[in-house]
């Protein structure tokens, strides 16, 4: 007979006792008795036996209520890789293009600064030319020139320098005399300031000197000559290189194209002679420099350079092929070159006369000159028009007062075409010697300078 009050512990113990047949024998007992993993009795939560942990060989335990991962989420993720691949080939284009910007840069400040160096290496060698120019200002004295340029004159003999004039003959010149009278040019000063003619003279001055000045693009060559010795044809020619050496500010050449014991280098005043114009024909080169030219070349006051024909002796013919190579080759490095030439009809002087830009044939103021140049001028008209037309014929007073009707004279020879101008008589002139431009008459002054205004013009007609 159970015990009334514990009867739920009898039960117990004969459910423990009857076990059904075919049934495994339960594992480990659980708390307070119960199998482990068997369901609990009435009031008793269900028991699950442990299990371990994912990883370590185990799969991974699903617990209830879990789901799996959808498959659009690998492809989710595959994406997203492909969208940091992307972002990270962006940013190495992006360093890789600033870095090109940067190497640009610097090839740009490269050659920006090759460039800054280029110019100052300019600069440098055109002071240096410079610097080698004002040092040969003064002309060669018993030296050697040193030309840049030197394989051809090693195959010349170089010419021992000559004076201009002998020591025996220097003191035999007087001292110079001034062009006009004292009496002149007293009463030109006073006729000067008494009368209204001050700014007339400032007027035609500063118009001729802006004549002088005009600028050229290639160089201008005038060519002087005459008929018959003693015309003043030297005389002219060193009157207008002084004009234009005065007035230009480029270089200007005078040229003596006449060996036959020319007198030009005495009147510029050149102290000693060295090359001449035949010597140069033989040495001249295209591809020589203006430092390389006046090397051997003689420096007179002013920006003037000489090329005389002889050394005071009786010197070689000049042909005109030597004649025609120096002068092509020397127009380029002066503006404007006068060539004292032979006289007429020397083949030399007529090559001059049809080369140069504008031309001056002189002649003396008396009857014998001027019939003489009438006749060339008749000849001179068969030739081109632009040879009579850039013609100026200049009638030189040898005596103070000639006996010769000027005007009449002057008519005569314009109606062939040419230019007509008068030098007066001025005793400066007729000593001879070294010219001095200071001691030349004031009318003197004015014609030179009128002249050469002239001329110039007319030279720049023809090119």
């Amino acid at each position: 007979m159970p015990n009334a009050e514990n009867w739920q512990g009898d039960v117990l113990r004969d459910l423990r006792g009857a076990t059904p047949q075919g049934t495994p024998q339960q594992g480990p007992q659980g708390p307070a008795g119960q199998p482990q993993g068997a369901p609990a009795g009435p009031g008793f939560p269900t028991q699950s036996a442990p299990t371990p942990d994912a990883g370590y060989g185990y799969p991974p335990v699903q617990h209830p209520g879990h789901q799996a991962a959808p498959a659009d989420q690998y492809q989710q993720a595959e994406q997203y890789r492909a969208q940091q691949y992307q972002q990270q080939e962006q940013y190495q284009a992006q360093q890789a293009q600033q870095y090109q910007a940067q190497q640009g840069q610097q090839a740009q400040q490269a050659q920006q600064y090759q460039a800054d160096q280029y110019q100052a290496q300019q600069y440098q060698t055109q002071q240096a030319q410079a610097q080698a120019q004002a040092q040969h200002a003064q002309p060669y004295q018993g030296q050697q020139p040193q030309a840049a340029h030197t394989p051809s004159t090693s195959a010349h003999r170089t010419p021992d320098s000559r004076p201009v004039v002998d020591k025996s003959l220097v003191t035999a010149g007087r001292k110079p005399r001034h062009g006009q009278s004292f009496a002149s040019r007293a009463t030109r000063a006073v006729r000067r300031t008494v009368s209204s003619s001050a700014a007339k003279e400032v007027a035609e001055i500063t118009r001729v000197a802006e004549v002088l000045q005009h600028p050229v693009t290639t160089g201008r060559q005038i060519a002087v000559t005459s008929i018959r010795g003693g015309a003043g044809k030297t005389t002219v020619a060193a009157l207008l290189g002084t004009t234009y050496a005065h007035y230009r500010q480029d270089p200007v050449l005078v040229v003596e194209a006449d060996p036959a014991l020319g007198s030009l280098p005495l009147r510029l005043g050149a102290e000693s002679l060295r090359w001449t114009i035949g010597d140069f024909a033989d040495i001249v080169e295209p591809q020589m420099s203006l430092l390389d030219i006046t090397g051997y070349l003689v420096q007179l006051p002013g920006n003037a350079w000489l090329l005389p024909g002889s050394q005071g002796q009786i010197g070689a013919m000049l042909g005109s092929r030597a004649y025609e190579g120096v002068m092509v080759s020397l127009r380029r490095y002066f503006g404007v070159t006068v060539v004292d030439c032979e006289t007429l009809p020397a083949e030399v002087a007529r090559v001059a006369l049809s080369a140069a830009q504008a031309r001056i044939l002189t002649a003396p103021a008396t009857l014998e000159g001027v019939t003489s140049t009438y006749s060339v001028l008749q000849w001179m008209q068969g030739l081109p028009k632009h040879v009579i037309a850039g013609t100026v014929v200049v009638l030189t007073e040898l005596v103070p007062h000639p006996g010769l009707d000027l005007a009449e004279a002057a008519e005569k020879l314009k109606s062939t075409g040419a230019s007509v101008q008068v030098l007066p008589y001025d005793r400066h002139l007729a000593a001879g010697g070294l010219i001095r431009t200071e001691l030349l008459a004031h009318s003197t002054r004015e014609a030179a300078t009128r002249l050469a205004a002239d001329v110039f013009q007319l030279s720049q007609k023809r090119h």
